[in-house]
């Protein structure tokens, strides 16, 4: 991945609604939400919304489509995947202390990348929820 589209795709990222709207697809999948349901389940005016999803479509981290009247959006994984692994690979070199950080949170869903959300860390921190899903 290029360095300028990961320098958008963390730009975008970088803002509590738009992280949200991540947080809130991810687990829909392919199958997404429409973006009427989106503006509720966020409490967002329509306009607020379509500024944040016209951002992180252009950013490459969410797809639209068309069904009759409603557009539904959705997690571009694809672009999500490669901006993360960018982070990994590219800047972090495949550190070991990251990647078990990474692995510690997918495996106990606590802390680390990947965590469902924040938990206490075992020297008394705070751990970092990076995704996970928004109760709707």
């Amino acid at each position: 991945m290029e360095r300028s589209k990961v320098l958008a795709a963390l730009g975008a990222l970088a803002h509590e609604t738009r992280l949200d709207l991540i947080r809130l697809l991810i687990p829909l999948g392919v199958a997404g939400m429409p973006a009427g349901r989106i503006a509720q389940a966020l409490g967002l005016a329509a306009p607020r919304l379509s500024f944040h999803l016209a951002a992180l479509e252009q950013a490459g981290l969410l797809r639209s489509r068309k069904e009759a009247r409603n557009v539904i959006y959705s997690v571009d994984t694809s672009g999500l995947g490669q901006t993360i692994s960018y982070l990994l690979n590219d800047c972090c070199s495949d550190h070991p202390e990251v990647l078990a950080a990474c692995s510690h949170g997918r495996v106990a869903r606590t802390g680390g990348c990947g965590a469902a959300g924040p938990s206490p860390d075992p020297q008394g921190g705070a751990g970092l929820a990076v995704w996970g899903t928004v109760k709707t």
